[in-house]
């Protein structure tokens, strides 16, 4: 079975890069797309085959945190690993302590990336 990618950022040309990156990875079959956390939480409520989640921290609604928070309260959702992709490594620690399963460092790097899928779709 396919993975199934929720790439969420308010940036248009970083979900389109990320798309790109991702529709060279075999292992995804599909990438959905939300602009901020809100749009995300919503995405995830109607569609339970995402399986994985490439998370920015800086977005205008719901930013980051606030939707690891949201997210990771219901515990319906603690089998979904969440990348979180920031500019920001000083940022780790709060994003780790909220939820999320790995970081990643933009620019995105296509090596690293795929890495963390491999990492997180065979849990």
């Amino acid at each position: 079975m396919g993975l199934k990618v929720l790439v969420v950022d308010d940036d248009m040309i970083n979900r389109m890069l990320l798309k790109t990156l991702l529709r060279k990875n075999p292992k995804v079959t599909d990438i959905v797309e939300a602009e901020n956390g809100s749009d995300a939480l919503n995405k995830l409520k109607t569609d339970p085959s995402i399986g994985l989640i490439l998370l920015d921290i800086m977005m205008p609604i719901v930013d980051g945190i606030e939707f690891l928070k949201i997210f990771r309260a219901d515990m319906n959702n603690s089998h979904i690993p969440v990348i979180v992709l920031s500019t920001d490594d000083t940022r780790k620690t709060e994003v780790y302590d909220n939820g999320a399963n790995d970081f990643l460092r933009k620019p995105i790097k296509e090596e690293m990336l795929f890495e963390k899928i491999d990492q997180w779709s065979d849990k």
